[in-house]
């Protein structure tokens, strides 16, 4: 489906016109795969337009450029800023945010390091990354045959733009095989996340997910799941997991910033079952909270 388009992107300080929007084909990023990026969601709320968890989504970005040796030519609070500014320009109430921080044009070769740094923002309508068909009921998933890559390889504590050709050899091998998204496995068989995605599960009352350990992405979304359920009371650790406590658990659900919370109804053939009593409290809370309606957590909104 092609990107619904707006009117302006930022890059590097400048608001121009999407169809502007441009880079040289000789970029380095897109020879070497070397950027960063991040995920992130604006919500309507009764206040107007709310960008969620902003800061700690840049902070997270930086942090990622700093594993990979880029500097980034902004702060922290001129890159906020420039997402709010961006969503504002835009005029739109609900939508993705995507920074991303890219090695431009002038220097070819595996060295990184004269390559120039540049910052780009871009935001537009989209809807439930799994479909809503998935957010209610739940989506289909396999345990992929590509692993995780190892830490010592590829920094799984980055969201660096190239490592992400591992999540979609993942993703288009489940989708072929007639599933709605991949569940990956580390090198030592341990379960680290889906394509995209955090894990987790419900075992007798429970919530447990993969620790960062594993392979998983520092979540956003993940920290707001578990703070979430510890708010409800429920009992919230990180365990090694193995393919077969999917199987049988008692409730699976991936979130992110993408897919928000998706319940998972079906692993490798085994049937979870219709989302559970936790997934269907941990939903409803996170979408709530996104709205600006749970005052507990209004601190996680930044108004445009």
């Amino acid at each position: 489906m092609p990107i619904p388009t707006t009117e302006k992107i930022w890059m590097d300080g400048e608001l121009v016109p999407w169809d502007e929007a441009r880079i040289h084909v000789l970029t380095h990023s897109l020879h070497y795969g070397s950027g960063v990026f991040e995920g992130i969601r604006a919500y309507e709320t009764r206040k107007g337009a709310a960008i969620f968890r902003l800061t700690d989504h840049i902070d997270r970005l930086f942090r990622s450029a700093k594993i990979f040796t880029i500097e980034i030519p902004y702060t922290s609070g001129q890159i906020v800023e420039a997402c709010k500014e961006t969503v504002r320009a835009n005029d739109v109430r609900s939508c993705y945010v995507r920074p991303i921080v890219y090695l431009g044009y002038g220097e070819m070769g595996l060295n990184p390091l004269l390559a120039p740094v540049n910052v780009a923002i871009a935001v537009w309508p989209w809807g439930a990354y799994l479909g809503e068909e998935g957010l209610t009921h739940g989506v289909r998933m396999k345990i992929s045959s590509w692993r995780r890559h190892d830490p010592n390889i590829i920094p799984p504590a980055a969201k660096g733009t190239g490592q992400y050709i591992n999540s979609q050899l993942a993703k288009v091998e489940a989708i072929k095989a007639g599933y709605d998204e991949a569940i990956m496995l580390n090198p030592q068989g341990l379960v680290a996340e889906a394509t995209g995605e955090n894990i987790f599960i419900v075992r007798d009352g429970s919530l447990i997910t993969p620790p960062l350990s594993a392979g998983a992405l520092i979540g956003v979304t993940r920290d707001s799941v578990m703070a979430i359920a510890r708010d409800l009371g429920v009992d919230v650790r990180e365990g090694d997991l193995h393919r077969t406590d999917l199987y049988t658990a008692d409730e699976v659900f991936v979130c992110g910033t993408a897919a928000e919370i998706t319940p998972v109804r079906e692993i490798d053939d085994r049937v979870v079952g219709e989302p559970g009593p936790l997934t269907k409290k941990i939903q409803e809370v996170f979408f709530a909270a996104v709205k600006g309606e749970v005052e507990q957590y209004s601190e996680w909104l930044e108004h445009v």
